[in-house]
């Protein structure tokens, strides 16, 4: 009988406002409490809003990927010669901006962390990092290649910045509250990622992987270009090809890392997809947004949010969702409220949708 191959995160590495290194995001996470606070990096006095989750000392974004490339590789027990066949996938914003463009530090990335020269660059806003993490999956389970290495990063600059204040995004209390009444918007964060994802070669190696990414979904609604289908149709259709996937029933879910940004229409129109996907188990199965603690990374959200999913779920303990001021009737959901609740689920969904109508699942699973 030939083994079903699988795609396990052998290798984790993450960096947000909440510290630097896995462990520091999950307790981050855990204790929920929201690292926003006032941005120094640059001027904010002409914003209306001038807050962020922002790292105190950071390097430059290509410096913060080599780092977190290097730790993940270590972390998976990869020695010179196993990293030298590694494909790299990238997720970083692509618009105009000083340094190398994605394809070129894509290129440089693997050169300097002694990756193979095979790269590929995604740039499709805040489902990037996911849709890498479901390509590299996907070729790892065909049977294409043994392990990728997925990165992604963005670093709260002062563009991003201004197009989402001036978009009036924001929120200007500052603070995320994801599916709760009240909420006011979005704030963004650091988030710097990666992880190796690999056949059963990290067993053999003796490593004992974080969590397997056992199925993955992605549609599109293309309903507008900012705003998404109110009734949640392409979210619910990414849920379901995840479970599909996996081969799983919705009521093996037992967490959800939701997309959830804080903004009246997102949250409404994936509560809508919850339930269309779940049916009733959406009642029941716990449901957080960690932005509400390390804010919204953009490009490098759906690798971000990955790692503190899987971590999470290993550790038996789900991420409380910060910034909850009281029920809305829109979103009828079970939000982790007040603390974490301990768990022993075997299965997170962790979701993220784009501009233009992008919605990606991705489900992680203890096996």
């Amino acid at each position: 009988m030939v083994e079903a191959r699988v795609a396990q995160l052998t290798g984790v590495h993450a960096v947000s406002a909440l510290g630097r290194g896995a462990d520091a995001q999950l307790a981050g996470v855990l204790a929920g409490v929201p690292a926003f606070a006032a941005v120094s990096r640059f001027d904010t006095a002409a914003r209306r809003v001038t807050v962020a989750a922002t790292l105190p000392e950071v390097a430059t974004l290509p410096d913060e990927l080599a780092a977190a490339v290097d730790a993940a590789c270590r972390a998976a027990g990869l020695d010179r010669a196993q990293r030298s066949g590694c494909a790299l996938l990238l997720a970083v914003h692509g618009g105009p901006a000083p340094g190398p463009t994605p394809a070129v530090l894509a290129g440089q990335l693997a050169a300097r962390c002694g990756l193979s020269g095979h790269t590929r660059v995604y740039t499709s806003a805040c489902v990037s990092a996911s849709t890498a993490v479901a390509d590299a999956a996907a070729r790892i389970t065909r049977g294409d290649v043994e392990r990728v290495v997925v990165a992604a990063g963005y670093l709260v600059e002062s563009d991003q910045f201004a197009l989402f204040d001036a978009g009036r995004a924001l929120a200007v209390d500052g603070a995320v509250r994801p599916f709760s009444a009240g909420r006011r918007g979005l704030l963004l964060g650091d988030g710097v990622a990666a992880v190796v994802l690999e056949s059963s070669t990290g067993r053999r190696r003796g490593v004992d992987p974080v969590a397997t990414v056992v199925g993955w979904g992605r549609a599109g609604d293309a309903f507008h270009p900012c705003q998404p289908e109110p009734g949640g149709s392409g979210l619910a259709r990414a849920v379901g090809g995840a479970l599909h996937r996996a081969g799983l029933a919705p009521q093996s879910v037992g967490y959800v890392n939701a997309n959830a940004t804080g903004t009246a229409q997102s949250d409404a129109a994936e509560a809508a997809a919850l339930r269309r996907a779940l049916g009733g188990h959406a009642d029941r199965v716990p449901v957080s947004s960690t932005k509400s603690v390390h804010g919204h990374a953009l490009e490098a959200s759906g690798l971000l949010e990955l790692v503190v999913t899987a971590l999470a779920l290993r550790h038996g303990e789900l991420p409380v969702n910060a910034g909850w001021l009281a029920p809305d009737e829109s979103c009828p959901l079970n939000v982790v409220k007040d603390r974490p609740h301990k768990t022993e689920a075997t299965h997170a969904l962790t979701l993220n949708a784009a501009f233009g109508g992008a919605n990606t699942a991705l489900l992680v699973g203890l096996e």
